[in-house]
């Protein structure tokens, strides 16, 4: 049985994805599996998650913040930031208020124990950005932080 091209005036090779080492979803994949390696280990040791941390550094820097506008801040679904919050707050990580002027608004804020963890993760944290830094360049990191940041903004 022969195998037959499939219909088309471009030719077979036109119907192909690029390859996926230059595939730039695939890339940033591989890209953040890389970097996040070095820190999965340490967030472990904290018994914390990636998205855990998401959400308590952002509540640290942030203050106060809506529950939605968590969900984007730190690009997580709703229905797993629900999942989240509920553990962060029976840990005593987080806090979680209704808001006086809008009942239907669910305000969260960083607790005192949360910050700990903070105070605990941030040193590891930043000697494994030190690391990275080492080993690729700080001014790498920066151009390439700001050439993130430029693409992200497509979405704008």
């Amino acid at each position: 049985m022969s195998r037959e091209k499939p219909p088309t005036d471009l030719g077979h090779d036109a119907l192909l994805p690029h390859n996926t080492r230059r595939s730039l979803p695939i890339a940033l994949l591989r890209a953040r599996e890389a970097v996040m390696a070095h820190f999965r280990p340490m967030l472990a040791r904290h018994d914390i998650t990636e998205q855990q941390w998401r959400v308590i550094r952002i509540l640290a820097e942030a203050g106060r913040v809506d529950a939605s506008e968590m969900a984007d801040k730190a690009f997580i679904l709703a229905p797993s930031l629900t999942r989240i919050i509920r553990s962060l707050e029976e840990r005593g990580l987080i806090t979680k208020h209704k808001d006086a002027d809008d009942g239907r608004r669910v305000l969260l804020e960083i607790a005192p124990e949360g910050m700990r963890v903070i105070a605990d993760v941030s040193p590891e944290s930043r000697a494994i950005y030190e690391e990275l830094e080492a080993r690729y360049g700080h001014e790498r990191v920066e151009v390439l932080l700001d050439m993130l940041d430029e693409l992200a903004s497509l979405n704008d």
